[in-house]
């Protein structure tokens, strides 16, 4: 079982609990989460503080309405590299750390080297970020994009996490 597997496993319906509460409002407080998820405020404190030494818990972060600060379109875009050398990879993902339009870079199996997210304005903003951001991308061999029509699902912890695990045993509070 690799160290993610035990994680993973390592959690009860508390973490999950204190988990899913999180996710729906990261800026709740510790007197208002512990009645929530069911513990004491001293214990849902150190459970807290557990999951976050632990490295399930990362960071907190503002959910934001790109639409309402006027990144109306989303762009999916599909990287190929010219080669599969791991110095065109490092050299790749250096630069495309660089590109402020990037939200997020995958690292792909399949066709394409990379998947990219891409927040802009309107399709004239995303001409001029290919333009002078993806296309000067060292190493890329081919460029796909796709436009997102809408949001379907857009959620943070997958629901089979939030729930109990089946056959879990309570463990002590």
């Amino acid at each position: 079982m690799s160290t993610l597997d035990s994680t993973a496993a390592d959690l009860d319906r508390f973490d999950r609990a204190i988990l899913a509460a999180l996710v729906a409002d990261a800026r709740i407080s510790i007197a208002d989460l512990a009645p929530k998820v069911g513990l004491s405020s001293t214990a849902c404190a150190r459970r807290l503080k557990s999951l976050e030494e632990r490295g399930v818990i990362t960071g907190y972060h503002a959910a934001l309405d790109h639409q309402r600060l006027g990144f109306s379109v989303t762009v999916l875009v599909r990287i190929s590299l010219e080669s599969q050398r791991e110095e065109d990879f490092t050299a790749f993902e250096r630069a495309v750390g660089h590109c402020a339009s990037v939200v997020r870079c995958y690292l792909m199996s399949g066709s394409d080297d990379y998947q990219l997210v891409v927040l802009c304005r309107d399709i004239a903003d995303f001409e001029h970020i290919h333009k002078t951001q993806l296309a000067r991308l060292p190493r890329v061999a081919r460029i796909q994009s796709s436009f997102a029509l809408r949001d379907v699902i857009d959620r943070s912890l997958p629901a089979a996490l939030a729930a109990p695990a089946s056959g879990e045993r309570q463990r002590r509070r």
